[in-house]
């Protein structure tokens, strides 16, 4: 969940996926039980929640899991956890810039362990706006290579407002405007081409190239933040070469 480039594909195959599903499973959760407190739990009206239970299911959540999710968010029981959004700004080796959204019911914890995380592995907390001005919110679905063709997905989402299909390497990102997340997803689905995930994201503007030393740090300090039970998502702005990412799969 480091953001959208070459960059986490490269990461994503570097993880234990193993060790990483439960907590993987816990903020999928979390996000499932934040769109049905915000938008309802009812699914046909909340695209969001809609959306946040899709990305579960592709991610091999249990349904009683998400189902008590959508109950506790949407207020259906007396069990259910405020979670706040808050988004820390942060650079990592070789100057990338990153954002680090998280969800918490404790703000407090929230930034002492990203503080630490980040501090520990090659990285400095930024004042806030200082990074985001290079990153733009947009919608981003993902989509396997094996299910379609770049052509066939832009000549679909085109006129519902995708503004490109970018490879990364195994996956299509269909980039749009964040308003227009639910028109391209929903263009997919008529088109009968299977997606994995449709969310929210940061994008970079300008993405800094790294070395493979440079790469590396990163990628320890990305780790580092993600093992945080309160942080859903990370992005960055690191240009990973071809090369960089050959050198990093050996590792």
């Amino acid at each position: 969940m480091a953001g959208h480039s070459k960059w986490a594909t490269t990461k994503h195959k570097k993880a234990a996926i193993d060790a990483k599903r439960g907590k993987l499973f816990a903020k999928l959760v979390k996000n499932i039980e934040v769109a049905a407190r915000a938008g309802g739990p009812d699914v046909e009206g909340n695209p969001t929640l809609f959306d946040a239970i899709q990305k579960a299911k592709k991610n091999s959540v249990p349904a009683d899991n998400i189902e008590r999710a959508v109950k506790r968010g949407g207020g259906l029981d007396g069990d259910g956890v405020e979670y706040f959004p808050i988004t820390y700004e942060a650079y990592g080796p070789g100057g990338v810039g990153l954002l680090i959204e998280c969800l918490t019911d404790n703000k407090n914890r929230a930034a002492s362990e990203v503080r630490v995380a980040v501090s520990r592995n090659n990285g400095n907390l930024a004042d806030p706006g200082s990074v985001a001005f290079n990153f733009a919110r947009k919608g981003v679905v993902v989509v396997k290579q094996s299910a379609a063709d770049d052509m066939a997905i832009l000549e679909a989402t085109m006129d519902a407002g995708a503004e490109e299909v970018k490879d990364q390497g195994e996956t299509w990102e269909v980039i749009s405007e964040a308003t227009d997340l639910v028109p391209v997803r929903s263009a997919l689905q008529e088109a009968g081409i299977d997606y994995d995930s449709a969310d929210l994201a940061f994008v970079p503007n300008v993405e800094v190239p790294l070395s493979v030393e440079d790469a590396r740090k990163l990628a320890t300090l990305v780790d580092a933040i993600e093992d945080l039970d309160d942080v859903q998502n990370i992005y960055d702005n690191a240009d990973i070469s071809d090369e960089v990412a050959a050198a990093l799969a050996e590792d």
